[in-house]
């Protein structure tokens, strides 16, 4: 009587981990040192051989040399004798960048109304004599919080109380305005405009001191 052998199922080769995790270990060390390494640092290179002052945060320095802000961030002057910029909604502490944002309160919101009302108190107050409508921009915060220029019309809407802060003729400072009024980007995107950090550098300039 023949007997029928029953055939051994083979058994599976064991995979071979150790063999692919050599090559992902290497492909994620190359990758970390070009992306996370190399490339940073030849954008860097780039940026500052091509874009030296935007590289370094577009920064404006006095009379000495200091850095004293950047032209991209605007700064809380509250003093007599300096262009006041657009109001900030950053919170408690105006123009911080790490806050930047609106207040998102629409134009209804008796919270707005109320804030923009003792806005424009506060700038009749600075300038009693100046009886002329004031200009929006300098009453309203920016969506950003963090708006470094003001329009023609705020800046020159300062102007006679910024001259007899400093004892500067009216004419001297309008001169300084419109020196300083940058016209719409490509002669068509937005608005002329002021720098308002770089007015007061120059108006410091033309008086002899400096900006805080």
């Amino acid at each position: 009587m023949n007997t029928a052998i029953t055939p051994t199922p083979a058994t599976e080769a064991p995979a071979d981990n150790g063999g692919l995790l050599r090559p992902a270990l290497v492909l994620f060390l190359l990758l970390s040192l070009l992306t996370g390494l190399a490339y940073p640092l030849l954008t860097t290179a780039i940026a500052k051989a091509v874009f030296p002052a935007q590289a370094e945060g577009s920064l404006l320095r006095n009379q000495q040399g200091q850095p004293i802000g950047s032209r991209l961030i605007g700064q809380n002057f509250t003093d007599p004798g300096h262009f006041w910029g657009r109001p900030s909604a950053t919170g408690t502490l105006p123009y911080n960048a790490a806050l930047s944002g609106g207040s998102n309160q629409g134009p209804l919101n008796p919270a707005l109304v109320d804030a923009v009302k003792a806005r424009v108190a506060a700038l009749r107050q600075a300038d009693p004599g100046n009886t002329a409508p004031v200009p929006q921009d300098l009453v309203t915060a920016s969506a950003s919080g963090l708006d470094p220029h003001i329009s023609p019309a705020a800046a020159r809407y300062q102007a006679e109380r910024v001259a007899h802060a400093r004892k500067l003729p009216v004419d001297q400072v309008m001169q300084l305005i419109e020196r300083r009024t940058e016209p719409p980007q490509l002669g068509v995107l937005g608005d002329a405009r002021v720098n308002v950090l770089q007015l007061n550098l120059a108006l410091d300039k033309a008086a002899g001191t400096n900006t805080p």
